[in-house]
């Protein structure tokens, strides 16, 4: 497997990242080469039956990593199946599997209860089947040298408007008495919603906070300012951690070990995709996919740098996607 990347669509897609599994010239639908082909022994008793169709999904940009990494290899195991997925935000990819645009929906959080109400009055039945999990990483300039450890409650503090023009000195007055540059992901972000339940506790974000879904631009911003902070899932900062620096919270560093132990809280979560009942019964594509997703989704989840489930849970998860069949 090849090492993951986001790929840049054109103006007429929008934010959205197309993740091609077709047959043919191996290129995906964005019009970059890829290479698809999976190792001898992936996806084998998929290649037992070859299956034509089309699977589309949207979601989470936190999530992505990990599809575009099932999607290559399971180009290999069924080639003619077009699989399309993309990263509009855990929120906007809820919008879409609402409006029945989607066969699954990615999501870095839990669905929300309004989000339920309209699937239910949309006509639109579900299952939820965890993937991975990840540590929101906190992340600065490499050039800042004290905000190395934080507390939730100087997070808390930095993060929440309070109509202030927030300097590092207002968190510890030995910091430097330079404004605070904000990176965060967007509102539609599963990431963003998260870390306003466990950080800011329902408070307003900072106003002054560049807000974007694509988190290569939010690395691009810290990257860029010596005194720049943000936020985005573990994957993404150990795929650029040679322009930032990772903080602590609460003296315990976000890695393989400490989010797999659940020490890193409370900022550890789960990741999911969210399953379009009607579809896993009528589309035998979409099943498939979903199906070898539970069964690769260890081995690329620790692949990108997320980490994997006990193994109890993928069988579980694919006892219930059976259920639907």
């Amino acid at each position: 497997m090849k090492k993951w990347k986001y790929l840049t669509m054109t103006a007429v897609m929008g934010s959205a990242l197309m993740l091609g599994a077709c047959s043919g010239d191996n290129s995906t639908q964005n019009g970059n080469n890829a290479e698809t082909n999976a190792p001898a022994n992936s996806g084998q008793e998929a290649a037992d039956e070859k299956l034509q169709g089309s699977v589309a999904g949207d979601g989470s940009s936190t999530v992505a990593p990990i599809i575009e990494a099932v999607v290559e290899e399971y180009a290999g195991a069924q080639p003619d199946v077009k699989v399309s997925v993309g990263v509009s935000g855990t929120g906007g990819g809820f919008e879409k599997f609402i409006a029945g645009e989607t066969d699954f929906s990615n999501a870095s959080r839990f669905i929300k209860t309004e989000e339920k109400e309209k699937l239910d009055q949309a006509g639109i039945a579900y299952t939820e089947l965890a993937l991975a999990y990840d540590g929101l990483s906190v992340v600065v300039n490499p050039e800042n040298d004290w905000a190395k450890d934080l507390t939730v409650e100087q997070l808390k503090k930095i993060w929440t408007e309070d109509g202030t023009e927030k300097k590092w000195s207002d968190i510890d007055p030995s910091w430097p008495a330079e404004k605070i540059v904000f990176y965060s992901p967007g509102t539609d972000s599963g990431t963003y919603d998260y870390f306003d339940e466990v950080v800011l506790d329902g408070a307003d974000l900072v106003s002054a906070a560049t807000l974007s879904e694509d988190d290569n631009m939010l690395v691009q911003g810290i990257s860029g300012d010596k005194y720049a902070i943000g936020f985005f899932g573990f994957a993404y900062y150990l795929e650029n951690k040679d322009k930032l620096n990772i903080v602590k919270v609460n003296g315990i560093e976000p890695t393989h070990d400490t989010i797999e132990k659940g020490e890193y809280t409370p900022l550890s979560r789960p990741l999911f995709t969210y399953v379009k009942n009607s579809a896993m019964k009528d589309n035998a594509a979409a099943y498939d996919f979903v199906k070898f997703t539970l069964e690769n989704a260890g081995d690329m989840a620790e692949a990108v740098g997320y980490v994997r489930l006990p193994e109890e849970k993928y069988a579980e998860g694919l006892k219930t996607l059976e259920g639907l069949k």
